[in-house]
C-alpha cells in the first residue's frame, strides 16, 4: 500500500517535471523549497527523489534543491558583504553562506535570511528562476545526497554544462537582488528596526561611559550575581577563563539558577543564546558573566533573559534565569566566571578568602580605577 502511494506521488511529480507547463512547476518548486526547509517538510522530497530514480532513472527535483541551497547562500553572502564591518553580523553571515553553499541552509535561513526577510525573498526569487531553467532543460540527477555547489557531482553528465549555467543564475540573481532590495528599502523594515535598536543600545552604553569620569584610585564594589560557592578564577573549567585571557575576577559554582546585576549600569551585550551577558557600570567598569562552559551549544535552551541590550539595571535586578539541571543533564558544567574585561582601566582585588559560600548581592571583589 505504502509503495503504491509512493509511486502515485512520484507519477504526479514526474508529470509536473515533464508536462507542458514544467517551467511553471520548476519555478514554483524552486521558489518554495526554502520555506519547506523552515517547516521541516523538505525531508519528504528524499522519498520522492528515490522513487523518481527508481521509476525514471533519475530525478529532476534534486538539482532544484541544490540550486535553492546556492540561492539562499548567495543572498546571505550579499548580506555579509554589506555588513562585513559589523563584527557580530559578519561572524554569523559568512559561515552561514559557506554552509549553504555546501548544502546546509539552516544557519543561513534562521541566522540571517528569515530574520531580515529581504535576503530570504531574494533567495526565493533566484531559486525560482533557477528552477524554471532547470525544468525547461530537463536537468536530471543520478542520485541524491550532495547539495549546494557540490550538487553538480550528482548531475547526469550530459546536463552538467546546463547545470553549471543554472548555478550561475542561482548565485548572481539572489546576490544582486539582495543589494537592490537593501538599496531601495524593499522588505527592510525588520533590519531597520534591529539597527535602530542596536544604535539605541550603543548610545546607551556610550552615555554610561561618558558619565564614567572617575578619578584614579576610585574603588568599585562588585556584588555576587549568584548564590553559590565562589572560587579563584584559575579553577574555571575553561583554560581561556582560568588563565585570565578574557579578564580577571572569580568563578562561581551556583546553587540557584538566578543571575542578578552585580553593579549599577547598562546592559552592553546580551548574547542571542542568553548564556552570557555584559554590563558597563556607571563608573565605566566592564563586566562579563558567562553562565557555564560551552553552553553556547545549547542555543538558548534552558535560559530566560529578563533584560535586553541597552537596558539600565541596578544591583540585584534579575538578568537571566537558567535551568541548572537541564544544563548539567546536557553535559555542561554550570561554573560561571564573573570577570572585569577592561583590565587596562581597572585593577581587580578579591576581598574574600576563596573558596567560600556567597549569597546574591554579597560583596565579593573590588575594582580600582587606574
Amino acid at each position: 500500500m505504502v509503495g503504491q502511494i509512493g509511486k502515485g506521488i512520484s507519477a504526479v511529480v514526474l508529470a509536473g517535471l515533464t508536462g507542458p507547463v514544467k517551467w511553471l512547476f520548476g519555478a514554483i518548486f524552486g521558489a518554495l523549497y526554502a520555506p519547506l526547509v523552515i517547516t521541516g517538510l523538505h525531508h519528504m522530497t528524499n522519498a520522492i527523489d528515490t522513487q523518481l530514480i527508481a521509476d525514471a532513472g533519475g530525478t529532476g527535483l534534486w538539482p532544484m534543491i541544490a540550486l535553492s541551497n546556492i540561492a539562499q547562500g548567495s543572498a546571505v553572502l550579499a548580506f555579509y558583504v554589506m555588513n562585513r564591518h559589523d563584527e557580530r553580523e559578519a561572524q554569523i553571515s559568512l559561515p552561514a553562506a559557506i554552509s549553504a553553499y555546501l548544502g546546509v541552509t539552516e544557519p543561513a535561513l534562521f541566522g540571517v535570511n528569515l530574520k531580515y526577510v529581504y535576503p530570504f525573498v531574494a533567495g526565493m526569487i533566484g531559486s525560482g528562476i533557477a528552477g524554471l531553467f532547470c525544468t525547461s532543460f530537463n536537468i536530471t540527477a543520478n542520485a541524491i545526497g550532495i547539495g549546494g555547489l557540490p550538487g553538480i557531482l550528482s548531475i547526469q553528465a550530459k546536463y552538467m554544462g546546463l547545470f553549471a549555467i543554472d548555478m550561475v543564475i542561482a548565485i548572481v540573481i539572489p546576490f544582486v537582488l539582495t543589494f537592490i532590495f537593501r538599496r531601495v528599502g524593499f522588505l527592510t523594515k525588520a533590519e531597520d528596526e534591529v539597527k535602530s535598536e542596536e544604535n539605541s543600545q550603543v548610545q546607551a552604553v556610550v552615555e554610561a561611559k561618558k558619565d564614567a569620569e572617575v578619578p584614579a584610585g576610585t574603588v568599585i564594589s562588585i556584588q555576587s550575581p549568584l548564590a553559590g560557592r565562589a572560587k579563584n578564577l584559575s579553577e574555571a573549567p575553561d583554560p581561556v577563563f582560568a588563565q585570565g585571557v578574557m579578564g580577571q575576577g572569580v568563578v562561581i559554582e551556583p546553587t540557584e539558577g538566578e543571575l542578578v546585576a552585580p553593579v549599577d549600569g547598562v546592559v552592553s551585550v546580551l548574547f542571542p543564546t542568553k548564556h552570557a551577558i555584559g554590563l558597563v557600570s556607571d563608573e565605566g567598569l566592564e563586566l562579563l558573566m558567562h553562565i557555564g562552559m560551552d553552553t553556547v551549544n545549547l542555543d538558548g535552551d534552558g535560559f530566560t533573559a529578563h533584560v535586553k541590550q541597552g537596558d539600565r539595571v541596578s544591583v540585584g535586578d534579575a538578568l537571566i534565569s537558567f535551568d541548572m539541571a537541564a544544563i548539567q543533564a546536557a553535559g555542561y558544567p554550570v561554573a560561571t566566571p564573573v570577570i572585569v574585561t577592561n583590565q587596562n582601566d581597572f585593577q581587580t582585588d578579591v576581598t574574600r578568602e576563596l573558596p567560600c559560600d556567597v549569597a546574591r548581592g554579597e560583596a565579593i571583589f573590588t575594582a580600582s580605577k587606574l
